[in-house]
């Protein structure tokens, strides 16, 4: 079947979207999990060069898994992605289901946390729970405006009929937000549990986690308000002024 020929998102059977939504989210977390690891035996001396490495991974494995799962499931991988997908699209008819909600989200967590699994069994690290504290104010802050960011990010391309662009775009996005927001930019709940299973570099505690949730979910609720409620008009060619 050609490009051409594959199926929009909608015609495909929940279990399929559900079971794309697991491998992708479980494929993403290994590979920041896994990067994280490798960076730190690359590197071990060098924290700046570590993350480096941990967001080039991140940022090319995360376009190419919306590229492939994306036609699928719509490659959300992330609740607040799913929550304001429905949102936005709550008014059309073709728009994503609420009654999808729960079992995406259920799907990506549990996708999230096999990843973070298979990351450790790759690299021989044990398996436990991280022990890495990030629930200080600042990142909790930065996890507001790196999801907001994301959702931004997301929905003006589809808002806009560029949904080409999402994956080369949002994996920008999130490679910057590595490096401008102090959290490092999870930005993602699915993500932020997966790698409590991870006792390495890109880890984070337990205790950390309900806290980063509640701010990347009041980053989703920032990026759904800031979001236009019609499309702007693009202007005319005469309209244009220099």
């Amino acid at each position: 079947m050609t490009n051409s020929e594959t199926p929009p998102t909608a015609v495909h059977p929940l279990p399929r979207r559900l079971l794309a939504e697991a491998l992708g989210s479980a494929l993403l977390v290994a590979i920041v999990v896994g990067s994280g690891i490798a960076a730190q035996r690359l590197s071990p001396d060098d924290v700046g060069l570590q993350l480096l490495q941990n967001s080039t991974a991140t940022v090319l494995g995360l376009a190419v898994l919306i590229l492939v799962l994306g036609p699928v499931s719509g490659a959300h991988f992330n609740p607040v992605v799913t929550i304001a997908d429905w949102w936005l699209g709550r008014g059309d008819a073709d728009g994503f289901s609420a009654r999808h909600i729960a079992p995406y989200v259920a799907a990506q967590v549990a996708g999230a946390i096999g990843g973070a699994l298979l990351a450790n069994a790759m690299f021989e690290a044990p398996q436990g729970f991280s022990g890495n504290e990030r629930a200080s104010g600042s990142h909790l802050l930065a996890e507001v405006v790196a999801t907001a960011g994301l959702v931004l990010v997301i929905f003006a391309l589809v808002r806009t009929g560029r949904v080409a662009l999402a994956a080369p775009a949002v994996g920008a996005y999130i490679g910057a937000a590595y490096w401008f927001t102090s959290s490092t930019s999870f930005a993602n709940p699915a993500v932020s549990v997966g790698r409590v299973f991870s006792d390495t570099f890109a880890g984070i505690a337990p205790s950390s986690v309900g806290a980063f949730t509640l701010a990347q979910l009041a980053g989703g609720i920032v990026g759904i308000a800031l979001y236009p409620a019609r499309p702007i008009p693009q202007p005319h060619q005469g309209d244009l002024h220099v």
